[in-house]
């Protein structure tokens, strides 16, 4: 049995979905012991998807392991927060080696899976991934910082102050949407599968819903007054265009190596390390500008990045500029609206602004790969009998980046509205 490379949305919409959710347990429970626990479990769920033998335990697994992620991501940031509390070249350096984490993680995985699965089988990548958190785990016992922060008891009283109404229609709002999105592609009818339908046109509702309940609350799980700092509902905006193009490039590069090329697992990760190389310093560049250099320029060096990227990739297809280029935008606009967050917010609302950031992440990496599954798919039923792309099997691929194109100009439109300054 083959794994195909977006079996593992799953995991991606079950994290994106429970993001806030698990910030909030962290935040009122202690973010370490969730951290700890986190990582346990992923590890044992990891060895378990090693064993499975159909796609649909492959889904459920795959699903369990992402509500672990969400439940790592913000404990692992509010620690970090609390360490370093003061804005200072310190904290960006700290903020920036955390950012540089996505892409040593992505080379690392994709480096020693694609061995393991060359070498063995794709179980063997599972099993190497639950060692390699069980390691990580280990360590984490012993020299992940205790968490000092003001923590509740868990009893009556603070299980009552818990919005647990908030979480359901947060986990089904996003959770049907990023569902719909996800598997519209592959559904039996496609987009017009019912179900799908219902999937896309229920989540507006939902959250309708979740804002009037959340203004009515004592203890909501998000307060509405962090969308008041026009500054953070910018950023977010931007980010969310920005990261909504990156499935583009990343997943579906991957996929024209292996499918057309035939190329392995291990030769598709070669071929993708130089962007992994240039995050890691373009995060070591951030760290040392974001206190020198207007922050709104940096922004929009990234939204450029982003939309300088796709038009190469689309006149001259997947050149090495390309793959240098789109790192300066993912990295750059993460660095920014972190810092953002974690320095310029009232402390009060730094644990749900953190978790709305990485849920924009999630929800918009979703949403991107589903929009392109979706050109993807109707140009490949319908290619060119005439013109330049006639009977080009490389024609759905410069769709993808055309439209990649134009969502990263939309966040270069949005820059100009920006009013933040450099790191103090």
């Amino acid at each position: 049995m083959t794994i195909r490379l977006r079996d593992t949305r799953y995991i991606r919409l079950t994290s994106g979905s429970f993001l806030l959710f698990f910030g909030k347990v962290a935040d009122m429970f202690g973010r370490r012991s969730i951290m700890l626990a986190s990582l346990f479990v992923f590890s044992v769920f990891a060895r378990a998807t090693g064993f499975a033998r159909d796609a649909v335990t492959i889904n459920a697994l795959n699903g369990v392991m992402g509500l672990t992620s969400a439940s790592i991501i913000p404990s692992a940031q509010g620690i970090l927060g609390s360490i370093y509390d003061r804005p200072s070249k310190r904290k960006n350096y700290a903020f920036a080696c955390f950012s540089s984490g996505n892409h040593l993680g992505f080379a690392f995985s994709a480096v020693f899976s694609g061995i393991a699965t060359h070498l063995f089988n794709w179980s063997a990548s599972f099993w190497l991934l639950a060692i390699i958190y069980l390691v990580v785990a280990l360590i984490a016992c012993f020299v992940a910082p205790s968490d000092d922060s003001e923590k509740l008891p868990l009893n009556k009283t603070s299980l009552k102050q818990f919005d647990y109404m908030g979480v359901l229609l947060t986990v089904g709002g996003i959770g049907m949407f990023t569902a719909g999105i996800s598997i519209g592609p592959d559904a039996p009818e496609g987009w017009k599968t019912p179900y799908i339908i219902a999937f896309l046109v229920t989540r507006p509702l939902i959250i309708a819903t979740f804002v009037w309940w959340e203004t009515r609350l004592q203890y909501p799980l998000m307060p509405m007054g962090v969308w008041l700092d026009r500054e953070f509902s910018l950023l977010i905006g931007i980010l969310l265009f920005g990261f909504v193009s990156f499935p583009a490039l990343f997943f579906f590069s991957a996929l024209y190596l292996q499918d057309l090329f035939g190329y392995s697992a291990l030769i598709t990760a070669v071929c993708l390390l130089p962007s992994v190389v240039a995050g890691v310093v373009v995060n070591i560049l951030a760290g040392k500008l974001l206190h020198k250099v207007s922050n709104k320029l940096l922004m929009g060096i990234g939204a450029a990045g982003f939309t300088i990227a796709f038009l190469l990739a689309a006149v001259q297809p997947f050149t090495f500029p390309a793959f240098i280029i789109v790192v300066f935008g993912t990295d750059f606009e993460f660095n920014v609206v972190n810092m953002y967050v974690v320095s310029s917010l009232p402390k009060s609302q730094q644990p749900v602004a953190s978790s709305i950031f990485q849920t924009a992440i999630k929800l918009s990496t979703v949403i991107g790969l589903g929009i392109c599954a979706a050109i993807f798919a109707s140009v490949s039923e319908h290619p060119a009998t005439a013109g330049y792309y006639a009977h080009d099997p490389f024609e759905p691929y410069i769709a993808l980046f055309w439209f990649a194109m134009a969502v990263g100009f939309i966040s270069l439109l949005l820059v100009p509205f920006l009013n933040i300054k450099t790191q103090d």
